[in-house]
């Protein structure tokens, strides 16, 4: 399975999903002064939305610096957002935004950490993805 990398802010909702789902990952540090991580083959983004009403503000401020790296943004291949369905039509939305800038499918949408249910769905879409990507490139 290739790389996942993520951000979760203090809440850590996001930090006990990836706690649940196991899987190898490079965490976006929550201080800005903090390096980034440095994904060396191709990733899947898991992000947070928080978004107000009316969808700004959806994608933090993190997780546009580590995309704005070129080398980094080259070797996204998809995207799992989390949010709070609360929000209706904002719900996860970090996902179509990051999706929609960076050209790359949305994977999965979860609330708040997830359930197991989520995490059994991410780990089995995410096994058919990465098989489905090698298929087409080599990774």
């Amino acid at each position: 399975m290739a790389v996942l990398v993520y951000y979760s802010s203090a809440s850590g909702n996001t930090e006990r999903f990836m706690h649940k789902l196991g899987l190898p990952a490079m965490r976006i540090p929550v201080d800005e002064s903090a390096p980034m991580p440095e994904p060396n083959a191709p990733f899947v983004l898991i992000s947070p939305t928080y978004a107000d009403g009316e969808g700004h503000g959806a994608v933090a401020r993190q997780v546009i610096r580590f995309l704005n790296d070129p080398d980094r943004r080259r070797l996204l291949r998809g995207v799992i957002a989390s949010g709070n369905r609360n929000f209706g039509t904002t719900f996860a939305h970090a996902g179509r935004v990051i999706g929609d800038k960076c050209g790359v499918p949305v994977l999965y949408r979860f609330e708040l950490a997830g359930t197991e249910l989520d995490v059994v769905r991410v780990r089995e879409g995410l096994e058919r993805f990465w098989a489905s990507l090698d298929e087409v490139e080599p990774v």
